[in-house]
């Protein structure tokens, strides 16, 4: 389960120097929209990226992140790029957390879309192994830069994302239409918010297209909001810093415009678990709104006018479910084949099945895991409440056998 919630609030201090960069997106043959393809894994949307006219990468679609980001300095060391600056980030304590790179001047196109004169922050290294914990080879992140050129319109269901010119778009009225403020590059959603014990406020939430969570609420942010008595403990996501823990529950209800979702599952991050990527930058905000409710919609970002447009698509009325087995699984190898178990939360059915951290997943109810990928193995692990699983795990050179019930502990 991928989590973005360090990264932008630590590039906030680096960022000014290269906003002043020109930024040269424009869609190509003087068209007005193009339309193409993309991949969802684990609600994220990742789309094609060919960098320098060169090099074809994957980078995912990201409304947090300010500047495009590279994710290993690799892949600009193969293109034989220069650096401007070299920044070493820092976490609480004054411990480094990661070196980063500036290099300028970067292309980046994607199908019928042309991008020049870009800076780009180069990562030394993939911190967030985002491949691993996503399955597949993604190799950077792209954001305001997108948004702000053109109305971006994400169809989870039928996986096509459109770009247009702003003047090209006129929403239908099946389409609610949702305010936000676009500050600090970022889109924010004033919206209701129901917790548990029935306490209403509204709340200050980023409308976060690079996290697959549904809702993030920090309790530090406001007195109202509290952690459920019904919860379970559990790493929440990674950032620049490690991993970081929570606590997951769920909540009454999360208002957009006039959809009502009942019941979602929300995300409170402990205290300190990572350092006060909320409030760095301009903004303070409650929370976010991640990929398991955006993907319930079709969606429309206008960052000119600082409005959404949205419709409900059949995964609207969907159950929401935290991982039912308890086990998190990250894809190794250079083919991404290998499964390991890196959590196993607390009273979970995997848990009580005996699987241990460390464990390498050899098949799945008779199915080899060679054979599947991450998304795959995400979907039995999640499949319904009461569904039994029969697994083999391999444990320091010994196979051994077991079996698990799905079932949700909140």
């Amino acid at each position: 389960m991928l989590r973005r919630l360090l990264l932008c609030g630590c590039l906030y201090f680096i960022s000014f120097d290269i906003w002043s960069q020109a930024l040269g997106f424009s869609l190509a043959d003087g068209r007005t929209k193009v339309q193409f393809p993309i991949e969802i894994y684990n609600n994220l949307v990742v789309v094609p990226v060919v960098l320098n006219g060169a090099l074809p990468l994957k980078f995912i679609l990201d409304t947090g992140v300010r500047t495009s980001i590279l994710t290993q300095k690799a892949f600009t060391d193969i293109l034989n790029l220069s650096y401007a600056r070299k920044y070493t980030i820092s976490g609480p304590g004054g411990e480094k957390l990661i070196d980063a790179y500036i290099t300028n001047n970067v292309s980046l196109e994607l199908p019928g879309v042309l991008g020049r004169g870009h800076a780009m922050l180069v990562l030394e290294e993939d911190y967030l192994e985002l491949r691993n914990y996503m399955g597949t080879d993604v190799h950077g992140i792209l954001g305001y830069e997108l948004f702000s050129r053109f109305l971006v319109k994400i169809d989870y269901e039928k996986k096509i994302l459109t770009l247009m010119t702003p003047s090209r778009f006129r929403p239908g009225r099946k389409y609610e239409v949702l305010p936000i403020r676009i500050e600090d590059t970022k889109p924010y959603l004033t919206t209701p918010v129901v917790l548990s014990d029935g306490t209403q406020f509204t709340a200050k939430l980023l409308v976060d297209t690079g996290a697959s969570h549904s809702i993030m609420l920090d309790p530090s942010t406001d007195t109202r909001i509290t952690v459920p008595t019904n919860r379970v403990s559990s790493v929440i996501g990674r950032g620049l810093g490690g991993e970081i823990t929570g606590k997951v529950a769920r909540i009454k209800s999360l208002q957009m415009g006039k959809y009502k979702l009942d019941n979602p599952i929300a995300n409170f991050p402990d205290p300190n678990s990572y350092f006060d990527s909320l409030k760095l930058g301009r903004t303070e905000r409650n929370g976010s709104i991640g990929g398991e409710i955006m993907s319930r919609f079709k969606v429309v970002f206008n960052f000119s006018r600082e409005e959404i447009y949205i419709k409900k698509n059949h995964a609207f009325k969907k159950s929401f479910h935290y991982n039912l087995s308890g086990l998190t699984v990250k894809a190794k190898g250079s083919k991404l084949n290998v499964f390991e178990v890196t959590e196993v939360r607390r009273e979970s059915v995997g848990d009580k099945a005996g699987v241990k951290e460390g464990d390498l997943l050899v098949s799945i109810n008779g199915v080899n895991t060679s054979e599947l990928n991450l998304n795959l193995i995400n979907g039995f692990f999640n499949m319904r409440v009461g569904k039994r699983l029969n697994i083999v795990i391999s444990r320091k050179g010994e196979r051994i056998k077991t079996e698990m019930r799905l079932e949700d502990q909140i």
